[in-house]
């Protein structure tokens, strides 16, 4: 009888590591790196908040209005089933103020924005007054304190702003500089290298040779990296030889804080990274029980984490956003990010599915007549399919013991706005 190796057709395949596990273990790895400097707010969006940010003053700074209208003394309100005329006595806007004070029976025009006049703690919108000449009359549908926003009602001086490990977005941004805030501390980037691997890879612009393909994988990793937080150092195409492999990994890893590698981690006899790996750094695992992305490996080579990524070019991004992106951002030193939301949506379609693995499929997310979110294939889901993942706008992530899915199952899904 033929004595075959442990494969990816299996049932059940030995060697291979839960998804679940795989992820645990990546990110019980890895710690946040040091280094922290100060950057101008307005370099600051994408980047991490190294430490909190306190509050400097009250916001809104004074008492204000919160709508164009006229501002006057509660006590001087109308009661129940009466209207109550009142004086115009001057005006305030946003950046001049009213510097008098009212009497009984007196109101000041009043802009958005424009601080309180002393005494006045309310506002009536300009729709809900008659006016005539230089007097206002109001009827009783009003109470005390309406349309104005207190001093410090946002923020009080010394209030915790922002938190460490925040990152950083437009709005956060903003609302530095409404606290006059010109320069944040943040944590320094996260330096990556990133290489292909194989002697039949040739890089855009070149002619491939005999059996050659065209390296989508680094530029996959390149546009992935793009962000205010990466420094990416590209290695290029780095050929399958386990001594060129080990000195372009053994270079790098005293700068690099990541190593990502595309190809190679199969059991091929020409797939090295394995071996390079083993010889030179430490291996913790290198199958994950995913489909595509099974053949993943991960360790660290000298004092750089490494990840060994499949060579089909979905599998590259499959594996690196549901696997690698969590250990960059926890590398990076994020516990506060806006949430990349999962989604419960019924299938259109029927999907297979075998148990004992998680399957990764890339879907296209649709709304039916009553709102709810539905979700179908981009069709053919080979992992050297590049063109599923453009058409896709989400995955669809099945759990590691279901089997298949039938038309109008609950999935669950991962919308890729939330990712990049």
């Amino acid at each position: 009888m033929i004595q075959t190796q442990p494969n990816c057709t299996d049932r059940v395949e030995t060697g291979l590591i839960h998804f679940d596990t795989a992820r645990a273990n990546i990110l019980s790895s890895v710690t946040a790196i040091g280094g922290a400097h100060r950057l101008p707010i307005e370099q600051a969006r994408g980047r991490t908040l190294a430490c909190a940010v306190t509050a400097p003053i009250d916001v809104p700074a004074h008492t204000n209005s919160a709508v164009d209208g006229y501002a006057l003394r509660s006590e001087d309100l109308p009661g129940s089933g009466t209207t109550g005329r009142f004086t115009i006595v001057g005006r305030a806007f946003a950046g001049k103020p009213f510097e008098g004070e009212l009497a009984a029976g007196q109101c000041v025009r009043i802009m958005t924005g424009a601080p309180m006049p002393a005494g006045c703690d309310t506002v009536i919108m300009q729709e809900q007054v008659e006016r005539s000449g230089e007097s206002i009359l109001i009827d009783a549908a009003h109470r005390p304190g309406q349309n104005v926003r207190q001093a410090g009602e946002d923020l009080r001086r010394g209030e915790t702003a922002l938190p460490a490990g925040r990152l950083l977005t437009p709005p956060d941004i903003g609302l530095c500089a409404s606290l006059g805030i010109a320069e944040l501390p943040v944590r320094r980037k996260l330096r990556v290298a990133i290489a292909s691997t194989g002697d039949e890879i040739f890089d855009v612009g070149a002619v491939p040779g005999n059996g050659g393909i065209y390296d989508s994988n680094r530029y996959s990793l390149l546009a992935t990296l793009h962000r205010p937080d990466i420094e990416v150092v590209d290695l290029g195409i780095l050929q399958d030889r386990p001594e060129l492999l080990l000195d372009a990994f053994n270079g790098i890893a005293d700068h690099a804080d990541v190593i990502i590698s595309s190809g190679g981690v199969s059991v091929g006899d020409a797939d090295h990274i394995k071996t390079a790996l083993q010889t030179s750094g430490q291996i913790e695992f290198w199958k994950v029980a995913i489909k595509p992305g099974r053949p993943m490996a991960f360790g660290s080579i000298g004092g750089a984490a490494f990840f060994g990524l499949p060579g089909n070019p979905v599998a590259v991004l499959v594996t690196f956003y549901l696997l690698v992106l969590p250990a960059l951002e926890k590398m990076l030193g994020i516990t506060d990010r806006p949430v990349a939301p999962m989604l419960k949506a019924r299938a259109l379609e029927p999907i297979r599915k075998r148990p004992g693995r998680t399957e990764v499929q890339r879907g296209i997310l649709l709304r039916d007549d009553d709102g709810a979110w539905t979700v179908k294939t981009t069709g053919k889901q080979g992992s050297g399919i590049l063109r599923s993942m453009s058409l896709a706008d989400a995955f669809i992530i099945l759990p590691h013991d279901s089997g298949n899915i039938d038309a109008g199952d609950w999935v669950t899904v991962q919308p890729f706005a939330g990712l990049w």
